[in-house]
């Protein structure tokens, strides 16, 4: 028994699973490509992202509460938001550019702290479970223009698809509590 009934929405949280899966198997083969010295920081982080698509996976097939559900995702995005942005971020060329992904994602940890891990979870509003995924998509394509504005290198295709992992999985987390405040 699924816990989503329109189709609109069972396809919108399914795609957005796939395609976390999808880059996630990118990162776990660019870790087995690139060796594990190089690239343990991603092997982290992807431990991180498949715990939230395997929670995905059993809240959308009634196998979770809400309760817990709310409270493990938001301690995986945070624990991504905390590693991978704030207490090792990417070297990044421009320093301006630096102090506004780490602004933003100081923020995104609050947010995520204020609005995920309340008890009264039915008290969010659309707009401000949409800003959480908007601050995260504003990281990721700072992140992204600043790949692009230094020389391509070997990295770059799987650094690219790495900076998209998360904003994908917030997506499909704010699908769900999207969903569930509407009922």
């Amino acid at each position: 028994m699924i816990r989503f009934k329109k189709k609109s929405k069972i396809f919108d949280i399914g795609i957005t699973a796939v395609a976390a899966i999808v880059s996630v198997g990118v990162m776990l083969y660019a870790i087995g490509h690139f060796g594990l010295q190089n690239a343990w920081p991603e092997l982290v982080l992807n431990l991180f992202y498949i715990a939230c698509l395997v929670m995905i996976g059993m809240y959308f097939f009634n196998r979770l509460d809400t309760h817990h559900f709310n409270y493990w995702c938001s301690i995986s995005v945070g624990m991504t938001v905390l590693l991978r942005d704030i207490l090792f971020p990417p070297p990044l060329s421009c320093h301006p550019l630096h102090f506004v992904c780490l602004t933003l994602s100081v923020l995104l940890l609050c947010m995520l702290t204020f609005f995920y891990a309340r008890k009264n979870w039915q008290s969010y509003t659309k707009r401000n479970l949409w800003a959480i995924f908007i601050i995260d998509m504003l990281i990721a394509a700072f992140y992204n223009y600043d790949l692009y504005i230094q020389p391509i290198n070997e990295y770059t295709d799987y650094l690219l698809t790495e900076i998209w992992i998360r904003p994908t999985i917030t997506y499909s987390l704010v699908a769900c509590f999207v969903t569930e405040s509407d009922g």
